[in-house]
């Protein structure tokens, strides 16, 4: 099931999206009454559920897509997201290359940050470049993972109960001022610096542990090209080590890390300009397209 946030008649709001991607089918019309999609994850029930699974078979009419506008599925996270740095051996290589007192030395754990988000941009939205204060703008695809229940001292084997859904995320970076700082905060949180979309993927569509390729291209041009399954810390160590100390909230975010293929990976680097296109892709889950302006 592919869970949208979309805007119809001025109204935001929760919905299902059909197979083939042309019907859209509101959730308020199976009279859930959740109007976010914070609040459909934390409160559907099992009945609720399987009515927005059968949305195609119900008679319920849809909405065609091309007169909706598409959201982030989550626009505004209830938390900060959270994010692994350094979580594909390949990126951590070209990350030291680009700059070593940044990225490089052992890291026996995993590098968690976050990422402040104000509002999360839509597919077909922009990237702000912010000139004059960003000078190395950056993209990383990557593969997204949305909490569905609370879940406090989690084991690893218990992890992918908590897991509702898969989105995909550009972790926007501004390069030098992630590494001007000794916490990558700033750099990340940047006003337009998270898209992300085009739905979430609920997790019963995909074996666990997710297996699947992670890609960017910018201006057409194939840059990441990266699996899931080569996460150094996969989604069984970051959900139970990250639950032994903090409560994950429904709805919370948790960005898996990029594949090598980052701008500041190239010799020379090959940083975003206003008018690039670039597109992130999960398999099965779908893409994004976003403008730098």
């Amino acid at each position: 099931m592919r869970l949208i946030t979309f805007i119809h008649d001025n109204k935001e709001q929760p919905g299902v999206l059909s197979c083939c991607g042309k019907i859209v089918y509101p959730a308020a019309a199976f009279g859930l009454p959740y109007p976010t999609m914070n609040q459909l994850i934390e409160a559907i029930t099992p009945e609720e559920r399987r009515a927005l699974e059968q949305a195609e078979t119900s008679g319920v009419p849809g909405i065609p897509f091309e007169e909706v506008s598409l959201e982030a599925p989550i626009p505004i996270p209830r938390q900060d997201v959270i994010c692994l740095g350094i979580n594909y051996m390949a990126h951590a290589e070209e990350s030291a290359r680009f700059k070593s007192e940044a990225f490089g030395g052992e890291r026996p754990y995993a590098v968690y940050f976050s990422k402040r988000v104000n509002r999360a941009v839509a597919p077909g939205g922009y990237i702000e470049s912010h000139p004059g204060l960003v000078g190395q703008l950056d993209y990383e695809a990557e593969l997204a993972v949305v909490i569905g229940k609370a879940c406090r001292n989690i084991k690893p084997e218990e992890a992918r109960e908590y897991v509702f859904g898969y989105t995909v995320l550009n972790d926007v970076s501004a390069r030098e001022i992630q590494t001007r700082h000794n916490q990558w905060y700033f750099g990340k949180s940047l006003d337009g610096f998270t898209p992300m979309g085009p739905c979430i993927l609920t997790a019963d569509e995909v074996p666990y542990p997710p297996k699947l390729q992670v890609q960017s291209y910018v201006n057409g041009e194939l840059r990441q090209d990266g699996n899931s399954s080569l996460l150094i810390f996969g989604l069984d160590h970051i959900i139970s080590e990250l639950s032994a100390g903090m409560t994950l909230l429904p709805g919370t975010i948790i960005s898996t890390g990029t594949p090598a293929g980052a701008g500041m990976g190239f010799t020379p680097p090959r940083f975003l300009t206003s008018g690039d296109v670039v597109e992130c892709r999960v398999e099965q889950v779908g893409s994004i397209i976003n403008t730098v302006r």
